[in-house]
């Protein structure tokens, strides 16, 4: 029999038209599957972080139903360190799960989202080998003055988030309480912290929780509340009787929740002051240098060895020290402080700075993405509470959720009363182009391309704050822009832009000695007087902010050094196409990374 005798019957064509159909469709998902694979496993991922953590869901999210998350009634209990927060079996097993997706069949938004969530979940794995090395009570960061503050800027969108924040507050005694347990236990194993932090914690919890002005309902925590109901109630979201209810429901919680709670903390540090066996850096702990390097890895997101870090910072030290020798001796005046004022920029209001910034910005950095370019921002300027001023940056942006970009929060510390040229510089750093632009910029872009949700889970201090500040050191060129390249006023602004520079270098090789080497108070006093710090109360302030918050100048100024080499190598690779406004636009387009996936990406783009 031919092959052109076999007839098939009617139902045998439908038999093999459902199996060509199926192999396509296997064969679609054989290339696909592991996209599929990866697609589920980071929104599964970004669904579960969010949802058993109250602030964290609402900071991140203002509608999270859009998301297919239900608004979290409750703060995350688990305590650093201890048996309820060893996560380490999650993380291998999320690890193992990943183990199971080939990179290779992904695409390049997917693959190099994957590698960065390889690379942050093994820092992680690392990180959990440190118990009761993290502190949440630092007194520069930690948890006593950064918890009132995101109370009192928690966003009143609807009836519902007034009810989730008062949920919240009456659950903070019990969070605190599992701090405090965290404390204990860490002074059982010996690594308390220093009595004069301690000291510094305890006037926190007593201060930042004013008993007189929680009494008289006039604490920041009540007439924030007050504010923000009442803008509901002014937007018909609200009757002025469930307002009331509201607002008395505050504080109550306030003063029977939250100020007990403070109370209890400061006694609980009173109790273990005192207990602290050390008083220097981490080199000093038992483990100290191995979590020094896991910290500098994770914190800065470079994993470069420390001796390449010293290096890059000793060259740039020398680098600045000797431009600002050059330049005063250029310009003696610079050194004759009296003369200073005369030369500050004529600016005076946040406003007409940040106006002037996105205006001097415009031919390097591209405008947020949008589909017609009209996508607008506001910008809302404040004062930090005076009773928090002692606590609080000199300035800080308040990062929105990925889905409510339009309203943007900077602080300003009134206490610290900077120049103009300060000023102007702060707002780059905070606004335009720092971490306001950056933030909205990454996160159209990230919205627009469909980016993996798992890429709004994973924060590198080091790009954050290394973009900040790397924009901050441009600003100065653009205060000195409307004068004349030899004028005073543009040599006050470079000779203050070398200043900025020298010091925040100088303290990261401080962050360096003092954890990683062993710098003891007198050997850092004697480093310090070599530049010309010679008050002791200056340099025991320097001495014990680095030794109470490890890294932390390196997120910024590493992290700055890690974009000025990306940019000489993006020079290098696109010769004549190189242009600022590309190298912007690559880094923001990027998004937040760690500086191995920046490289990496920088390769792809001939």
């Amino acid at each position: 029999m031919s092959l052109k005798q076999i007839k098939l019957k009617p139902w045998q064509y439908g038999l093999a038209l459902l199996s060509i159909i199926t192999l396509i469709f296997l064969g679609i998902y054989l290339v696909r599957g592991d996209q599929i694979r990866f697609r589920r496993f980071s929104e599964s991922l970004f669904r579960s972080e969010l949802a058993g953590d109250a602030l964290g869901l609402h900071y991140t999210l203002a509608y999270p139903e859009n998301y297919g998350i239900e608004a979290a009634g409750s703060l995350s209990l688990y305590t650093p360190g201890s048996e309820a927060a060893d996560n380490s079996g999650e993380i291998r097993s999320a690890l193992a799960s990943l183990s199971r997706i080939s990179p290779e069949r992904l695409d390049g938004e997917d693959a190099f989202a994957f590698g960065l969530l390889v690379r942050y979940l093994e820092r992680r794995l690392a990180g959990s080998n440190f118990h009761y090395y993290d502190e949440p009570f630092s007194p520069g960061s930690g948890i006593q003055s950064n918890l009132p503050i995101l109370l009192a800027d928690y966003t009143f969108r609807r009836k519902e988030d007034v009810e989730n924040y008062l949920s919240i507050l009456d659950q903070t005694d019990e969070y605190l309480e599992g701090l405090l347990q965290y404390e204990a236990e860490k002074a059982d194993a010996g690594l308390f912290m220093a009595d004069y932090s301690a000291a510094k914690v305890i006037k926190q919890c007593d201060s930042i929780m004013d008993k007189k002005l929680l009494s008289q309902g006039t604490h920041f925590l009540h007439t924030t509340f007050e504010e923000r109901v009442a803008k509901l109630v002014q937007d018909g979201e609200l009757s002025r009787q469930e307002a009331d209810y509201y607002i008395s429901e505050n504080d109550r919680l306030l003063v029977t929740v939250l100020q007990p709670a403070y109370e209890q903390a400061a006694d609980t540090f009173t109790v273990l002051e005192g207990k602290g066996e050390n008083s220097q850096g981490l080199y000093y702990f038992p483990q100290g240098r191995e979590y020094y390097e896991y910290l500098l890895s994770s914190s800065t997101g470079s994993d470069r060895p420390v001796s390449e870090i010293k290096r890059l910072l000793y060259e740039d030290f020398q680098k600045n020290y000797n431009a600002m020798l050059a330049l005063i001796a250029k310009y003696p005046q610079l050194a004759d402080s009296s003369l200073v004022p005369s030369l500050d920029l004529p600016l005076t209001e946040p406003s007409q700075m940040l106006k002037d910034l996105q205006g001097m910005m415009s031919e390097d950095f591209p405008p947020f993405p949008s589909k017609d370019g009209s996508f607008k921002t506001s910008v809302t300027v404040k004062q930090v509470s005076p009773s928090m001023e002692d606590y609080c940056s000199p300035a800080y942006y308040l990062t929105p959720p990925i889905d409510d970009m339009e309203n943007n929060i900077i602080y300003i510390n009134g206490k610290s009363r900077p120049d103009n040229l300060t000023l102007y510089t702060t707002l780059a750093h905070e606004g335009y182009p720092g971490h306001l632009y950056q933030t909205v910029y990454s996160q159209l872009y990230f919205n627009s391309s469909r980016a993996p949700l798992v890429r709004h889970l994973l924060h590198y201090g080091g790009y954050v704050e290394g973009w900040a500040y790397y924009v901050e050191d441009l600003s100065y060129q653009y205060a000195a822009s409307s004068q004349q390249a030899d004028s005073p006023l543009a040599a006050y602004c470079e000779s203050s832009r070398l200043g900025r520079n020298i010091h925040l270098c100088l303290y990261s090789l401080l962050d360096l000695a003092i954890h990683y080497d062993g710098a003891t108070p007198e050997q850092t006093a004697k480093i310090l007087r070599s530049i010309g710090i010679t008050s002791p109360s200056a340099v025991q302030s320097i001495y014990q902010y680095i030794a109470e918050e490890p890294v932390n100048y390196l997120k910024y100024y590493l992290g700055y050094l890690e974009i000025t080499l990306l940019k000489e190598k993006a020079e290098a690779l696109w010769g004549d196409e190189f242009s600022p406004y590309r190298f912007h636009q690559f880094i923001l387009e990027t998004g937040p990374a760690d500086f191995t996936g920046l490289n990496e990406r920088l390769q792809q783009e001939r």
